[in-house]
């Protein structure tokens, strides 16, 4: 039997259980935007959207984590919406690939790295990597607003219409705070970052009118006309003893060739400076895709008296700390402007970078420093941390010192991401009617079945499977082996009791030996 006759039969237009995964299902999506069920733990998880607050949840592969991320998504963009005063800047922090590679292969082309393993370097991976990502994918969304280019990604950042207006009008200060956060964090998809950071800086109305190459050129022409206008007189006094030049007007030669003079000292001085800074900031940052020679390109537009102060991420190691969360501070003091009362991170798919390839101690060297309550209790940023099992695993043999410090008493932490048989029931209903043909009656799971299968033994069996996408090939694999048993001219629609307790027999098998180790999927 034809597996489209009998999702026909039922009014069905597509098959509810085919898809595996959150990002790629059609069906997620449709029902993303109606009220769909959802794990208990889903309005603890989510908190307060316009207060933010931190989440640490560990789950199975396939517990619904990325469903999980994708629907507080859409409850944010929905919020954001019906409170454009209070909204929450949404940034999903979910693909490490580029990171890992950029902190990877500046570390192993530095000299103690050259020689170390993937583990070692690993290890070294600190949580300052992790917020100047997080900062740079926030002053990315910002800046592509901002300067009206179109931005990529789940969530396209709304801003108000009249933002730049907004920016405009707060203090110079806060304005140079801004172009600084884009100088060391802006990365555009395309197009060159220097030539969006000048545009940028002309947007905020923040002038230099002294560049540094203006300088450069102003002091050696006086230095030029001083010291020529010197030497001709020298000339006509001691060569051919006459005086052409009065007095006064050499005087002046002199203070203007001093003053050229001064002129060219100060420019080296302050282009040694900048240099110095531009390498050290590069180095501090591994994790921002940035070249020196840019940075030695944007510092010298911003003026010297407005980057006095500034948080650089250049100095001692306890500096290079603090300075993240001062870049932070400023970036939050900056958004309620634009009618953001907080931020909001989703950290997902850790287990997915090449380089990690869901070994455990690598994903633990890289998500270990973000459990740190300091980093997790930012006022006004909520840092949601959707976790594979195995971390659960390796967090239970942590120090009562490392518990003191990440305080996950304090971070809404959800040990388990657990389903319910009846809880799966529910999900896989609403999927089946998501993908009803319009018009057609409300359908249940049990409908699928013959008369003797109640609702209690299709719980039970889907209480077996643990987590949606095991319920999902459970019941894929169920229809499958109903239209393979039966022939085409019988046109049988239900499903017999006994196919269900077949398949549940082995599904069953397949997730225990997933569990233990043995099985791939």
């Amino acid at each position: 039997m034809q597996i489209d006759k009998l999702l026909s039969h039922h009014g069905l237009s597509l098959n509810p259980f085919v898809a595996e995964e959150a990002r790629h299902d059609p069906v997620f999506e449709q029902l993303l935007e109606d009220a769909m069920p959802h794990h208990p733990d889903f309005a603890k998880i989510l908190g307060q959207i316009h207060r933010p607050s931190a989440a640490v949840v560990f789950g199975e592969k396939g517990s619904g984590k990325t469903a999980i991320r994708l629907h507080i998504g859409r409850q944010v963009r929905l919020h954001n919406d019906q409170n454009p005063e209070s909204k929450a800047l949404l940034v999903p922090y979910d693909d490490l690939n580029p990171v890992l590679d950029r902190v990877l292969i500046r570390k192993r082309n530095s000299r103690k790295g050259a020689r170390a393993d993937v583990e070692e370097l690993l290890k070294q991976f600190r949580l300052e990597e992790h917020q100047d990502v997080i900062l740079s994918l926030a002053m990315t969304r910002l800046v592509n607003c901002l300067l009206g280019e179109p931005g990529l990604g789940e969530d396209q950042t709304q801003l108000p219409h009249d933002a730049l207006n907004k920016i405009r009008k707060m203090p110079k200060r806060k304005r140079v705070d801004l172009l600084v956060l884009a100088m060391l964090y802006d990365q555009p998809r395309s197009g060159d970052v220097v030539s969006r950071f000048e545009k940028l800086r002309k947007a905020l109305r923040i002038r230099r009118w002294f560049p540094l190459g203006w300088r450069l050129y102003g002091s050696l022409i006086m230095t030029v006309l001083g010291g020529g206008a010197l030497g001709f007189e020298w000339l006509s006094r001691n060569v051919f003893g006459g005086e052409l030049i009065p007095m006064q007007y050499l005087i002046g030669a002199g203070v203007i060739g001093a003053l050229g003079l001064g002129g060219l000292v100060s420019w080296l001085i302050q282009t040694v400076k900048t240099n110095r800074l531009a390498k050290k900031i590069h180095h501090e940052t591994p994790a921002v895709e940035r070249s020196v020679d840019q940075f030695k390109e944007m510092l010298p537009q911003i003026a010297s008296k407005d980057l006095t102060g500034q948080p650089w991420p250049a100095q001692g190691a306890e500096d290079a700390k603090n300075s993240r969360y001062e870049l932070t501070g400023n970036l939050m003091e900056i958004i309620p402007s634009l009618g953001y009362s907080g931020m909001m991170v989703l950290v997902d798919r850790v287990d997915e970078p090449t380089v990690i390839a869901s070994n455990a101690e690598r994903m633990r060297s890289v998500l270990w420093p973000m459990l740190d309550n300091k980093f997790l209790q930012q006022p006004g940023i909520g840092v949601k941390m959707l976790l594979p099992i195995e971390l659960r695993h390796m967090l239970v043999r942590e120090s009562p010192a490392f518990f003191q410090e990440a305080r996950l008493d304090k971070q809404n932490l959800v040990e388990r991401l657990t389903w319910s048989g009846a809880t799966l029931f529910d999900l896989c209903t609403s999927r089946l009617r998501a993908c009803q043909k319009e018009g057609s009656d409300p359908i249940y799971l049990t409908d699928l079945f013959e008369a003797d299968v109640s609702r209690e033994m299709v719980v039970d069996a889907l209480d077996q499977m643990h987590q949606p996408r095991d319920a999902f090939k459970f019941l894929y694999s169920v229809i499958q082996e109903h239209c393979r048993m039966i022939p085409e001219d019988e046109g049988k629609p239900l499903i017999a009791r006994i196919t269900l307790e077949t398949v549940r027999r082995d599904q069953a098998r397949r997730v225990q030996e997933l569990y233990r180790g043995l099985s791939p999927a």
